[in-house]
């Protein structure tokens, strides 16, 4: 018996990715009435935010069509409207707020948000809250 020499084919191997992408913005600062306090109920005061947001992982940046990102200057914006809504009592008020509406978008996934007082308590560079909430 005759042996047949085999051709072998080598398909080449895709490359395989696993993405993990984060909106970030850091020191956001906006002068607003929040607290329980008297004299916070007539006096604005400084607030500071940072948010880490993840994304879908299949999302795939499109320049031609901006929903196809998480935009931070959206997020600024609806965060900035938020603020400048109501007086708020609590910063976990005010967070459970942005969160709601933040989530709005199907694409984010979780968010990481440290909201502080900068200026309210004397001997503290600042005093606040930080929650992470994930989309279930």
């Amino acid at each position: 018996m005759k042996k047949k020499n085999l051709n072998i084919i080598n398909f080449k191997k895709k490359d395989e990715y696993s993405y993990r992408r984060k909106v970030i913005i850091k020191d956001l600062i906006f002068n607003t009435f929040i607290g329980l306090h008297d004299f916070e109920k007539n006096k604005k005061q400084n607030i500071k935010f940072n948010i880490e947001i993840n994304t879908n992982n299949k999302l795939q940046p499109n320049e031609q069509d901006l929903n196809s990102i998480i935009n931070y200057e959206d997020v600024i914006n609806k965060i900035e409207t938020i603020t400048n809504k109501k007086h708020y009592l609590l910063l976990e008020t005010l967070a459970e707020v942005i969160f709601s509406n933040l989530f709005e978008n199907k694409n984010i996934i979780s968010i990481k948000l440290k909201i502080e007082k900068p200026e309210i308590i004397k001997n503290t560079s600042s005093v606040g809250i930080e929650v992470v909430k994930k989309r279930k």
